[in-house]
């Protein structure tokens, strides 16, 4: 990553962190579009994220790496570049580091559009061109996607395809503005710290079952997640209904794959799609727990036949 910059530097606050122990998904991504706001800066858009921006960086999906836990009062830098530049869109790397370690923490691919504060993608300025060259960086092997497939998709998600599956209900609200960024929308971190707010739900059987298998020593079991790919189709804003449907996809011997339709639930249109891959985990040895196989087994009645994004 010899053209990447540092475009964050903070750390983990405790009112971050979860019942698991470790900073919760929906700050990593708020972190990452802080970040991408010091990266736009780089790239000659510093009003990129404020309400006098004439363009903005509209985020159009993120595939996100976990690759360790952040715990509450530890020290933290991003660093960021350019993998690939379009017409009017571009793929970004986001990794957020231990800065004690210099390990990383969590990545990010992130596609974004180059957009008017309305939404229309055009073309990017002769001088964010210029200063992308700079800040060229080719993806480390941490980084690239290892258990989400990252290709093209023509998500199948909708209210009538979630009742007709048998998706259930996970969550369901209103955005408020305070959930809105400076342009009226809905910030991204919502929509993952919806899901981080429904999978209880949608786990519990499973750990149940992989508690009662487990060995006797492990007394406190709970769940991280591994690897996201979120796609954003749509954006709230501040009255919009949300409605989270989310199902299991499949299991294998450490993990289990979920989706996770964000829908609008008075027109029946997804806002977003989104798979995980999770596993889980010995809230006290900090390890994984892995899934036996007559576990799996058990477990098949809660897989969603046809379930994809």
């Amino acid at each position: 990553m010899t053209g990447a910059a540092e475009i964050w530097r903070g750390g983990v606050n405790t009112w971050e962190c979860d019942e698991m122990g470790h900073m919760n998904v929906r700050f990593y991504v708020a972190r990452f579009m802080e970040g991408l706001a010091g990266l736009a800066m780089r790239l000659g858009l510093p009003e990129a994220f404020s309400a006098r921006a004439t363009a903005t960086l509209l985020a159009r999906e993120h595939h996100l790496r976990f690759l360790r836990e952040a715990h509450a009062g530890v020290p933290l830098h991003m660093t960021g570049g350019v993998v690939d530049l379009g017409e009017t869109d571009a793929t970004l790397l986001l990794v957020l580091v231990h800065t004690r370690t210099g390990e990383p923490c969590a990545t990010a691919l992130t596609r974004v559009s180059h957009c008017a504060p309305s939404g229309r993608p055009f073309p990017w300025p002769v001088r964010t061109r210029a200063a992308a060259d700079a800040l060229r960086v080719e993806v480390p092997a941490f980084a690239v996607p290892r258990s989400i497939d990252a290709g093209p998709v023509e998500p199948i998600a909708s209210l009538e395809a979630a009742d007709r599956l048998g998706v259930g209900c996970a969550g369901r609200g209103t955005i408020a503005v305070s959930d809105c960024d400076a342009f009226g929308r809905m910030r991204p971190e919502l929509f993952i710290g919806r899901v981080s707010d429904g999978v209880p739900g949608l786990l519990s059987p499973v750990r149940k079952a992989v508690m009662a298998a487990a060995a006797e020593t492990t007394k406190r079991i709970g769940g991280a997640v591994l690897e996201y790919r979120l796609i954003y189709l749509d954006w709230p804003v501040a009255g919009d209904h949300i409605e989270l449907r989310s199902g299991l996809r499949g299991f294998d011997d450490k993990t289990q794959r979920m989706i996770h339709w964000l829908l609008d639930p008075v027109s029946g249109r997804p806002w977003g799609v989104s798979e995980a891959v999770a596993v889980n985990f010995d809230l006290d040895a900090r390890k994984i727990i892995p899934i036996p196989p007559a576990v799996r087994e058990a477990l098949a009645s809660f897989v969603t036949e046809g379930l994809t994004l």
